[in-house]
């Protein structure tokens, strides 16, 4: 048994030295030898260096990344055409140098009386593969390119710990070189154990992803999009959605950090705009629901329906209260029309307590809204106190009239329609997507075919209605998609007159 390995030991030397670089066996009886040259980027080196120095205390040593690696893989050539349609097109047209190369090698070893799969691999076909790591922004992807290899010869794979990101190089690979299908075939069987999204707590807006958790999550949805598979992409594309992404940001600059330049950071085939496009319709959606009931309150029409003398000044103190738990909770900025083109000169001395800082910066203060989670902020709105003037004013203010419309938009949250269904964006993709091109008068959001302005009506049966609570009813899909896509919202329930000024009744959207 020693004496074997010693040989191949040997035999393996001696062709490393023969050809300048090694050869692995994916198969032994192997009839060509695919030659891979993988680059790694410098800013990919550099992370990767980092990421694998051993902590205090450690006793681990790191492992070693080369900027240019080149490797041989031992192959069948039948293998790879059935399972790659790239392979198959570049092997078997002989308008490629790579198909006439082979064939002149073949005809070699028959006058040679050599059969392919018997001779040794420095006599094979070498067929040149160039990959760099533009999309995988990985270092070390040539394991993962001799794991795919091994999937296509259904050879076991060697036994390690499969990492989302593996699979998502791995899903990359696999599209690159066309043999998704046997791919997804074999993550089916794997079973793998998808992780769970982790989140951090804030003090103030919930759960949040940190840039590693966000970065896990867009990997899945890129495998499950790429490999096939849909629960999984509804799963992770709603995820994404409720929480939000540091891309979205309007300060996010691509060029000026190369650590977001991986296929995952931008996802393909619309899925990038799409998911954004409908965070932003969820985010005006509930926006518009205080908006609403601002624009009631600051009206000339009387909200109160008490009849009280004291009913106009329910309607002002219900405004203030209003103002004040909207301002408290970061959902309402108050911005003054002094003119700030700059930003403040860093102060001092801390303002006297009581008193107005002599810098009153209008827009610093809004918080970047791109990464605050959906679900914290309707938890927020649904923690408003129900103020009272004096015990006679029972059910007014914007706690009675507007839970019930964020219950509805929670519920709506739950259903399928915000997540992106694999089977309807590929079949569909114009019907499926909420994204349109083109708009209304040059600057609205979406084009109705008609001109017409779609308008969301918040009805008392909607308000009532159990059954669009409960996930997978009927119609559920539809009512959601019609009320995040809305151009403007209403969301009284009360009986209106029309005469009344049924105007303050709607909010267009704020796009």
């Amino acid at each position: 048994m020693d004496d074997t390995v010693d040989g191949q030991d040997g035999e393996s030397t001696d062709l490393t030295n023969k050809l300048g670089f090694p050869i692995v066996d994916i198969v032994p009886d192997g009839d060509i030898v695919l030659d891979v040259t993988l680059d790694t980027s410098k800013e990919t080196l550099k992370a990767a260096r980092k990421a694998a120095k051993p902590r205090p205390g450690q006793n681990v040593t790191p492992p070693v990344f080369k900027a240019r690696s080149r490797v041989g893989y031992r192959v069948q050539l039948a293998v790879l055409k059935q399972n790659s349609k790239y392979f198959d097109n570049l092997l078997s047209d002989t308008r490629f140098t790579e198909a006439r190369s082979i064939e002149e090698t073949f005809q070699k070893l028959s006058l040679k009386n050599v059969k392919p799969s018997e001779a040794d691999a420095a006599d094979l076909p070498m067929v040149k593969i160039h990959e760099d790591d533009e999309a995988t922004r990985s270092a070390g992807h040539g394991s993962v390119f001799e794991y795919l290899l091994r999937i296509l010869h259904r050879k076991q794979s060697i036994a390690k710990a499969v990492s989302m990101q593996h699979l998502a190089v791995l899903a990359l690979l696999a599209d690159r070189f066309d043999c998704i299908a046997i791919v997804s075939r074999y993550l089916n069987a794997l079973k793998y154990k998808w992780p769970a999204t982790q989140t951090r707590v804030s003090r103030d807006d919930g759960p949040t992803l940190s840039r590693a958790a966000e970065e896990n999550l867009r990997q899945k949805i890129l495998v499950a999009w790429l490999l096939d598979q849909p629960p999984k992409l509804q799963i992770a594309t709603r995820e994404l959605i409720m929480y939000g992404s540091r891309r979205w940001s309007d300060y996010f600059d691509e060029d000026q950090d190369e650590s977001y330049a991986a296929a995952w950071w931008d996802l393909p085939d619309d899925l990038e705009q799409e998911l954004h496009h409908r965070r932003e319709c969820v985010l005006t959606t509930i926006a518009s629901i205080q908006t609403h009931f601002l624009g009631l309150y600051t009206s000339r029409t009387r909200q109160c329906k008490l009849g009280y003398d004291s009913s106009a000044s329910c309607d002002s103190y219900q405004l203030g209260e209003m103002v004040k738990f909207l301002c408290s909770r970061n959902l309402l900025f108050l911005t003054s029309f002094a003119p700030s083109p700059f930003p403040p000169p860093p102060s001092t001395s801390s303002p006297t307590p009581g008193t107005t800082p002599s810098t009153t910066n209008t827009t610093s203060e809004i918080p970047d809204i791109s990464t605050i989670d959906i679900g914290s902020i309707l938890a927020t709105l649904k923690q408003c106190p129900a103020y009272q003037i004096d015990k006679n004013h029972t059910h007014c203010g914007l706690r009675a009239r507007a839970l019930p419309a964020v219950e509805y938009v929670q519920a709506m949250l739950a259903s399928g329609a915000v997540s992106i269904a694999r089977q309807a964006w590929m079949r569909d993709r114009d019907g499926a997507a909420w994204l349109r091109s083109g708009g209304l008068d040059g600057g609205g959001v979406g084009h109705k075919g008609e001109g017409e302005r779609k308008v969301f009506r918040f009805t008392r049966g909607l308000a009532t209605d159990q059954r669009l609570r409960m996930e997978g009813a009927m119609a559920v899909d539809r009512s959601a998609r019609a009320l995040f896509t809305a151009d403007e919202w209403d969301w009284s329930t009360e009986d209106r007159d029309e005469s009344r000024g049924v105007e303050f009744g709607r909010w267009p959207a704020a796009r």
